[in-house]
């Protein structure tokens, strides 16, 4: 069940406590947006893979030209055999059981034991693109594809001023959780040992029709800071007062995709991070997270570059750490039965609050 803020009988402190309503770990994705469901460099010409939405299978195709990518469900109407499983061919993909060819539009279009005035039904088709390094698929109503626009902004991919770091892995747990984890700076106190001593102050929020947004500063308060933190910044920093609660980061959930920016004063961001979670199996308890972060580049030439490595495996311990907890409160909800969270933190409600407003209901069981 979800979760609110109230005021105790006193009008002191707020306590949390639960709400009547829907289960947020099982309120679906909405499918009427793009979602990435593969790296670019996963797909080579001339050659398919399998992938997944929700439970959905589906089979990416690059033509042997090297042309646009297109997405079909990853089943033969035949004998069901994952097309990921067969051979491109031209601009099409045979089955790899009995060569059934299917074109982009999903239409059959040749069995190799069949005259042409034969041919089967085919299979059905996603819409498909691809933008930064990313491929994604429309999986809700197609006729809603072409007013849909992809995702604005995808860090800094495009300028040349920053490097972008291009991560994600498959996560057990719902994708709200991982909604929750960015939004919620509080939890500092987890990656203490990576990062030091670091007291967060939230500075107010924003909500709008498919958005909630949240805003944060920063003040060291004890430890040194980590090497891929002075990288982020391009400075070294300590616990003076010179440094304490000088940038501000905007976290940002525009339903479905996440974003987190760092800002000095009115500079462009020294830190650009957009990130989506997108459900893989049927019940939406895991999803595969597709992650672009850019970081601005000092002054001196290459200096980003040597120093990446440093960078990489800073982040990756804080994914693991982060990947670690939303697992484990998956692993509680399973065996709570439900959503029992008590949370007091205002932006949490109110992100909790838009994915449920934006996704769908939760599946019905079957009479």
């Amino acid at each position: 069940m979800n979760q609110t803020a109230q005021t105790d009988p006193t009008g002191n402190e707020p306590q949390g406590r639960p709400r009547a309503g829907t289960d947020l770990r099982t309120v679906r994705s909405n499918p009427d947006y793009w979602y990435p469901v593969a790296w670019s460099r996963e797909l080579k010409a001339g050659k398919t893979i399998g992938t997944r939405y929700a439970g959905t299978p589906i089979a990416l195709v690059r033509p042997e030209d090297g042309g646009s990518v297109f997405a079909l469900e990853d089943r033969c109407a035949h004998r069901q055999v994952p097309l990921s499983k067969g051979v491109v061919n031209g601009s099409a993909v045979k089955c790899c059981y009995h060569g059934w060819a299917y074109g982009r539009s999903g239409r059959c279009i040749d069995v190799p034991y069949l005259g042409k005035g034969k041919l089967p039904n085919g299979v059905r088709t996603f819409p498909c693109r691809e933008q930064s390094g990313m491929i994604f698929i429309f999986p809700g109503d197609p006729d809603k594809a072409e007013t849909t626009p992809l995702p604005p902004a995808l860090a800094q991919t495009a300028n040349p001023g920053y490097k972008t770091r291009y991560f994600g892995r498959t996560v057990g747990c719902h994708y709200s959780f991982m909604h929750e984890n960015l939004m919620d700076m509080n939890h500092q106190f987890m990656h203490s040992k990576q990062m030091g001593q670091m007291k967060p102050r939230f500075l107010g929020q924003k909500r709008e029709a498919g958005l909630v947004e949240a805003r944060y500063s920063f003040a060291r308060t004890g430890g040194k800071q980590p090497i891929g933190e002075a990288l982020i910044f391009g400075e070294r920093r300590d616990a003076s007062e010179k440094f304490q609660h000088r940038d501000v980061m905007t976290i940002r959930t525009e339903y479905p995709y996440q974003t987190l920016r760092i800002q000095k004063g009115d500079d462009d961001p020294v830190m650009d991070l957009w990130i989506v979670y997108v459900p893989q199996s049927a019940d939406e308890l895991t999803n595969r997270t597709f992650g672009l972060l850019s970081v601005k580049r000092p002054g001196v030439p290459f200096v980003l570059d040597l120093a990446w490595p440093f960078l990489v495996a800073f982040t990756n311990r804080i994914f693991a750490e982060d990947r670690e907890i939303v697992e484990l409160e998956q692993k509680a909800w399973r065996e709570l039965g439900g959503d029992h969270n008590v949370e007091v933190f205002p932006v949490i409600n109110a992100l909790r609050d838009l994915l449920v407003e934006c996704g769908l209901p939760p599946a019905q069981p079957d009479a």
